[in-house]
């Protein structure tokens, strides 16, 4: 796998906070996964996602501490968990632990403080989104929010994800600014999560936001050649955005 496959964030992390994001070029898996697809729970083969483990571990210090994701909230401490444990996020102050979050249009977050002290990765679907998961890992970081930066992976764009009324509704009710949120289109609504990341951690005082925005082509929806989307193919690959801390050399 050629690093040059990498999407590497750009953010002022502190110099030992390392993170890399990846697409789906660089790998081994075939048809509808081709070709690094890293998700096991899909229907490809598995030699072939252990073979792009593989090609990805040799730009890791430690094999990433994978999480069954069930779009809630829970919060993992990656440096005492083992692999597959039910969560949507997970945090770590402990050097090259890897945490990881798997994503093909769902928001990949990272987060990590000014110190260069804690690091957390979340997996932000709508429904995590909605009901707290990045607010729930901040807490998680116990460091003040203001000295929190967070850098937005690639997801579903504003222009690309369609929802009902239900969803729409439902990020209303926990928050009432996430109505600039949505568009309206012939009869459904057009949700950009981004905006309402962006709200959930002003909320909370984070305004250090980079990655994604607008204006970025970050969609995993429409750039097919770069990136697994469930929403627009269903039998996909999952990407992995992954952060961890350096130990010192």
């Amino acid at each position: 796998m050629d690093a040059l496959n990498f999407i590497h964030p750009g953010w002022p992390a502190p110099a030992n906070v390392k993170a890399l994001q990846t697409t789906r070029a660089g790998g081994v898996s075939k048809g509808a996964y081709a070709s690094l697809n890293l998700g096991t729970h899909v229907a490809d083969d598995p030699v072939a996602v252990d073979k792009n483990r593989q090609l990805l571990s040799q730009y890791l210090p430690s094999e990433p501490v994978w999480v069954n994701q069930v779009h809630g909230v829970e919060v993992i401490d990656a440096a005492i968990s083992n692999c597959l444990q039910n969560a949507d996020a997970s945090f770590t102050t402990k050097k090259n632990v890897v945490c990881v979050t798997m994503t093909a249009d769902c928001l990949p977050v990272l987060l990590c403080d000014k110190q260069g002290s804690v690091v957390a990765a979340v997996h932000a679907g709508w429904r995590g989104l909605c009901d707290g998961v990045i607010e729930a890992a901040i807490q998680k970081m116990q460091v003040a929010p203001t000295e929190i930066l967070v850098w937005l992976g690639p997801a579903i764009g504003p222009d690309a994800f369609e929802v009902g009324d239900d969803v729409r509704a439902q990020f209303i009710a926990n928050d009432a600014q996430a109505e600039l949120a949505f568009k309206p289109l012939a009869g459904k609504w057009l949700c950009n999560m981004y905006t309402i990341a962006k709200q959930r951690l002003s909320r909370l005082g984070v305004e250090q936001v980079f990655g994604a925005t607008v204006n970025d082509d970050f969609c995993t929806y429409t750039d097919h050649s770069r990136f697994f989307s469930f929403r627009r193919d269903q039998s996909t690959g999952r990407m992995a955005t992954m952060i961890w801390l350096e130990s010192s050399k």
